[in-house]
């Protein structure tokens, strides 16, 4: 008997699982195994929200195995030392897996294959996560995109709707050293997810029913309608890609057989869908060719960038969604009760950040990484740096997101600001955009006045800019 050793990472699935699938089809038996290894992780460890994600969709995975008459091994450890001694206790002579792309994990990962190999035993890697893998892009001259534009022209060349995989038969083995779920502690110790579960359903069969319910509700009218926070008007299947609960390939071919049913209507509204997962493929293309780029910012100009020292508590205020501003407040909010923001959003508030505060995108990119369930390091550094005007294809720094107007084009009645905002539920529609003009309205409901004076903070911004260029 035949024994093979599937570790499962951020492909949480059954279908369209390449590594399982092979391992099903070369060996008789398999192990499937998750390993806890925060210690593999380095600096970006997994935040509070992704671990709640991360807790619920392995238990939806451990029980989508028992239903195939198999057992998810989970255990705690660094991935080099939990595959060596399963590998001993199962006798496997092969260990497959999925690809991730952060620098940390590709370093591990090749080292494992490396030592695994060398004891004589098949470790391979698969492609699971993304539509092309990162060096399968490049432009004639065989470099690195640096701009979206010209790399979703030469990606989408590449892409057709493929048939996804099947869940393979398998017959599965069990290892001694099992821990259970509950001691990995991804659970919060304080009960603040309640949010969370009210708005989530992780794991494979939620991301499924997420996207049908996309299809059926939101694809019409999708390009009209993402930019309006109020509506759902998006996937939000972020965190169910991010924790591969679904893959791209899925997607794509769901989309392509529904459309193929006569759904003709919704076919103008497609395209502008796979571009939005083609920034995804985008963020990280960047991430593999430029792996210092969370840590520095990828325009080596803005290295010298004078940014604000917060001696006044405004990250806080920020973080807290009681900046004053309530467009920038209501995203805030809705980030710490659902672990989600709305993409317009978050272009909103991460400008607030970066430039009408002046803090370093750091601080917001580490505040969304513990807080959001869609948590990811390539989206994460390319979305900040976007907003921050130090990235690829990014927004000039010059760009200053003025939050008031913004709210009024995509919230033109103030529907999501109510929704966020119950103190200011009652407010007239021009005083919910801009309650500061109306001291009583704050004394009234205890809503803070704004942090900053946005016209003179954008003024601030610009001038801090203009002393950078003329640092070079």
């Amino acid at each position: 008997m035949s024994v093979a050793i599937v570790w499962f990472r951020r492909d949480l699935r059954l279908a369209d699982n390449p590594a399982l699938t092979e391992a099903c089809k070369r060996h008789d038996q398999v192990l499937p195994v998750y390993i806890h290894a925060p210690d593999d992780e380095g600096a970006w460890k997994a935040g509070g929200a992704s671990r709640w994600w991360l807790h619920r969709s392995l238990d939806q995975l451990g029980r989508s195995l028992a239903q195939h008459k198999a057992h998810l091994h989970v255990a705690q450890g660094t991935g080099a030392d939990v595959l060596a001694r399963l590998v001993k206790a199962t006798g496997a002579e092969a260990v497959y897996w999925n690809r991730c792309y952060e620098p940390r994990a590709i370093k591990r990962d090749a080292a494992i294959k490396k030592a695994l190999r060398g004891a004589g035993m098949v470790a391979e890697s698969f492609s699971a996560s993304l539509w092309r893998e990162p060096w399968q892009v490049a432009t004639q001259q065989g470099e690195p995109y640096r701009v979206f534009t010209p790399f979703w022209r030469n990606l989408r060349t590449q892409i057709q709707p493929d048939c996804p995989l099947s869940i393979p038969l398998m017959s599965s083995v069990k290892a001694a050293g099992d821990v259970p779920l509950e001691t990995l502690g991804l659970m919060p110790g304080i009960r603040w997810h309640e949010g969370l579960d009210d708005t989530w359903q992780p794991g494979e069969r939620g991301a499924h029913e997420a996207l049908e319910l996309f299809i059926d509700d939101a694809l019409k009218g999708y390009e009209r309608l993402r930019d309006l926070p109020a509506r759902h008007g998006t996937s939000r299947l972020s965190p169910h890609l991010h924790f591969g609960e679904v893959s791209p390939r899925q997607i794509h071919w769901i989309l392509h057989e529904r459309t193929q049913q006569g759904i003709a209507r919704r076919r103008p509204d497609l395209e502008p869908f796979l571009r939005e997962l083609g920034w995804r493929e985008f963020a990280h293309h960047l991430l593999y060719h430029f792996p210092k780029t969370p840590r520095e910012p990828f325009q080596p100009s803005f290295t010298g960038f004078p940014w604000a020292d917060d001696h006044d508590g405004a990250l806080r205020r920020w973080q807290q969604g009681r900046t004053g501003i309530p467009i920038v407040d209501a995203g805030m909010r809705e980030l710490w009760r659902t672990g989600w923001m709305h993409n317009r959003v978050r272009m909103i508030v991460a400008s607030f950040l970066t430039k009408n505060l002046r803090l370093h995108w750091h601080h917001g990119a580490r505040w969304f990484w513990d807080t959001l369930v869609d948590a990811d390091l390539a989206n994460n550094t390319l979305g900040w740096q976007w907003v921050a005007g130090s990235g690829a294809d990014a927004a000039p720094y010059f760009r200053v997101f003025n939050p008031v107007t913004q709210a009024k084009k995509f919230d033109p009645e103030g529907e999501y600001l109510r929704r966020w905002l119950p103190e200011l539920a009652d407010a007239p529609l021009p005083l919910l955009h801009e309650p500061w003009k109306d001291p009583a309205l704050l004394d009234r409901t205890g809503y803070p006045a704004p942090l900053v004076d946005l016209g003179e903070s954008r003024e601030a911004a610009l001038a801090a800019y203009q002393a950078m260029r003329r640092q070079r």
